[in-house]
C-alpha cells in the first residue's frame, strides 16, 4: 500500500509570528517587569560606576592639593638659645625618663645538674627561698640503682686489688729468699763432690777389680788343669767369674773418662745455678710485674670509687638547691618535663628549672632621651617613684648601656636602687628622676649642662599654663606646653622642661595663630641665635 510523500513545508514556523506571540504571552502574563532590572543593571555599570570613580579621584587630588589650596599664614620663625650653664646644686631635678624594675645584674638561672624528669616542685612564682633549699626534685630510681652497680664494681675491683697484692708479697719473697734456686744449687753441688769423691776412688776400684780378674783367671786355670777331677759345672763357674771380673776391671777403666765429663758438667751447671742465684732475674721481673699489676689493679680500684661518688653526687643532684637566697622569678620547667643535664648538647632552657633573683640587690633600666644623656653621671643620686611604693626610693646611676631604640631615640641607662622594698618586683614601671651630682668644685662649669632659653615675650599663659608656639616638620603651628624658670635682664627666659634644642619658635602672628594651621616660614630672626 503506497503512501503519500509527506510535505516538510507545513513544519517551518514563521519566527515573527512566534516572536509576537510570545510577547503577547509574556504580557499576559505579567513578564514584561523582568526587562527593567536588565535596563537598570546596565545603567549602574555604564553610568554611576564612572562617575563615582571620577568623583573618588576629585575627592583624592583634592585632598593631595588641600594643604597648597588652604590659606596659609606667613610667620617669622627663632631658634631657641642654648647655653652652658653653671652646675647645678646637688641633688636638683635634672630630667626625668620612664623605666622598669629588673634583677642586678642579672637573674639567676637554676639549673639542674643532673638529667632526668622532674617529679616535683616545691616553690610557686615570688615565694622566697634561702639558699641551698629544695626546690624541685627529678626521679631517682635510676640513680639509686648506678649507686648499686658503683658498689659491686668496687667490690670487684677491691678483691682484684688484694689478689695483686698477694701476687706482690710473694714474688718479693722469693726475690729476697730464693729458696727455689738453692735447692737445685745444692743437688748439684752434691752431685759434683760425689763425682769428685767416686774418681778418687776409681783407681782402688780398678786396682781392687785386676785383683778379681786375676784371682778367676789363676782360680779358672787351676781347675782346668785338675781335668776330669773337675765338675765341668764348676768349671763353667770360674769361667763366668772371670768373664764377669774382666767385665768389672773394663767397666772402671771406661768409667774413669766418662766421670771427667760428668764432672765437667756438674761444675759448669754449678756455675749457671750460682749466677741464677746472684742475679734473679727472673725475680726481680715477676715483682716488677706484681707490683704493676698492683698499679694498675689500684687505678682501677680508684675509678670504680670514683663512679661511685659520681653515682651519689647524682642522687644529691636529683634535689635541685636554690644557689642564693633570693625570690622565685619564674618556673621554667613543669612536673613531668625532662631536663637535660649537663649534657654538651643540651642548652639553656633545656637543663634551667626556674629563674631567681635577689631581692636586695634591683636596678632601673631607664629610657633616657639621647638629648639628656649629657647629664648623666656614673654615681649621680636618682629619685625612683612607683605606684607599689608611697615614697620615692633613692638610687644612684650605674652606667649607660650600648642598647639604643631609634624609634623612641632614647639610650638605656642602668640605675642601682640602693634600699629596694619589699613591694619591688621586677617589670614594675618606675619613672627615675635624675638628680644633679654632687661636685667638688661647685664653681666649675658643667660641661655638658646645657639650658634652653627663649625670648620672654614669646611666652604666652594659658589654663594649661605656660607655653610658646613653634613649627613642626609638616609647617604646622603647635602650641607647646612649657616650664619656665628663672628670667635674666637680657630679655630671656629659662625653660626647664618642653622644648628641644632643634625646636623653632614663632616670633610672629603669635596672638591670632590657631593650633594645628599650616604655616609659611617667612624667616629666621637671626637677631636671637645660639652662643
Amino acid at each position: 500500500m503506497n503512501q503519500p510523500p509527506l510535505d516538510l513545508s507545513q513544519l517551518a514556523i514563521d519566527r515573527q509570528v512566534g516572536k509576537n506571540e510570545l510577547d503577547d504571552s509574556m504580557v499576559a502574563s505579567g513578564r514584561q517587569n523582568s526587562r527593567y532590572p536588565r535596563r537598570t543593571s546596565k545603567w549602574v555599570s555604564r553610568v554611576l560606576l564612572p562617575g563615582a570613580i571620577l568623583t573618588g579621584f576629585v575627592v583624592m587630588l583634592a585632598m593631595t592639593a588641600g594643604r597648597q589650596l588652604l590659606p596659609k599664614t606667613a610667620v617669622s620663625v627663632t631658634p631657641v638659645i642654648v647655653r652652658r650653664g653653671e652646675a647645678p646644686r646637688s641633688a636638683t631635678p635634672l630630667f626625668q625618663a620612664a623605666g622598669w624594675i629588673e634583677p642586678r645584674p642579672t637573674s639567676v638561672s637554676v639549673p639542674s645538674l643532673a638529667s632526668g624528669v622532674i617529679e616535683e616542685l616545691m616553690v610557686i612564682e615570688g615565694q622566697l627561698v634561702e639558699k641551698e633549699e629544695v626546690i624541685a626534685r627529678l626521679i631517682d630510681v635510676d640513680a639509686k640503682i648506678a649507686i648499686d652497680q658503683a658498689k659491686a664494681r668496687l667490690a670487684l675491683r677491691e678483691s682484684e686489688c688484694q689478689r695483686a697484692e698477694a701476687e706482690l708479697r710473694a714474688a718479693r719473697a722469693r726475690l729476697e729468699k730464693p729458696l727455689h734456686l738453692k735447692t737445685p744449687l745444692t743437688e748439684a753441688q752434691s752431685l759434683l763432690a760425689k763425682a769428685l769423691t767416686e774418681r778418687e776412688t776409681l783407681p782402688f776400684e780398678i786396682q781392687t777389680a785386676q785383683a778379681n780378674v786375676d784371682y778367676t783367671r789363676s782360680s779358672l786355670e787351676g781347675k782346668q788343669d785338675a781335668g776330669a777331677a773337675i765338675a765341668t759345672v764348676v768349671i763353667r763357674q770360674a769361667q763366668r767369674d772371670f768373664a764377669a771380673a774382666k767385665s768389672k776391671l773394663e767397666e772402671r777403666r771406661t768409667r774413669g773418662i766418662n766421670l771427667d765429663r760428668e764432672i765437667e758438667a756438674l761444675r759448669a751447671r754449678l756455675e749457671v745455678l750460682s749466677e741464677q742465684l746472684e742475679l734473679l732475674i727472673e725475680e726481680r721481673r715477676q715483682v716488677a710485674e706484681a707490683e704493676a699489676k698492683v698499679g694498675s689493679a689500684h687505678a682501677v680500684r680508684d675509678e670504680a670509687k670514683l663512679e661511685l661518688k659520681l653515682a651519689e653526687l647524682t642522687l644529691q643532684r636529683t634535689k635541685i638547691r636554690a644557689p642564693i637566697s633570693g625570690r622565685i622569678l619564674q618556673l621554667v620547667a613543669l612536673p613531668g618535663t625532662r631536663v637535660s643535664g649537663l649534657q654538651q648538647s643540651s642548652g639553656h632552657q633545656s637543663s634551667t628549672v626556674v629563674e631567681m633573683y635577689d631581692p636586695s640587690r634591683l636596678q632601673v633600666r631607664a629610657d633616657v632621651r639621647l638629648e639628656d644623656l649629657p647629664l648623666v653621671t656614673p654615681g649621680a643620686p636618682v629619685k625612683i617613684e612607683t605606684a607599689s611604693s608611697k615614697e620615692s626610693i633613692e638610687g644612684r646611676v650605674l652606667q649607660p648601656t650600648s642598647s639604643a631604640n631609634i624609634q623612641k631615640n632614647t639610650l638605656e641607662v642602668k640605675v642601682e636602687i640602693l634600699a629596694p622594698p619589699e613591694t619591688l618586683r621586677p617589670e614594675m614601671l618606675v619613672t627615675a628622676t635624675f638628680l644633679a651630682p654632687e661636685l667638688v668644685n661647685r664653681t666649675e662649669p658643667l660641661a655638658d649642662a646645657r639650658q634652653i632659653f627663649v625670648p620672654k615675650s614669646l611666652v604666652r599663659s594659658g589654663d594649661e599654663g605656660d607655653f610658646v608656639w613653634i613649627v613642626d616638620s609638616e609647617n604646622k603651628a603647635i602650641r607647646r606646653v612649657v616650664e619656665t624658670g628663672a628670667s635674666g635682664d637680657d630679655g630671656l627666659i629659662l625653660v626647664t622642661s618642653g622644648l628641644m634644642v632643634t625646636d623653632k619658635l614663632i616670633s610672629s602672628h603669635v596672638e591670632t595663630i590657631r593650633d594645628g594651621a599650616y604655616v609659611t616660614l617667612r624667616g629666621e630672626d637671626l637677631q636671637l641665635g645660639v652662643e
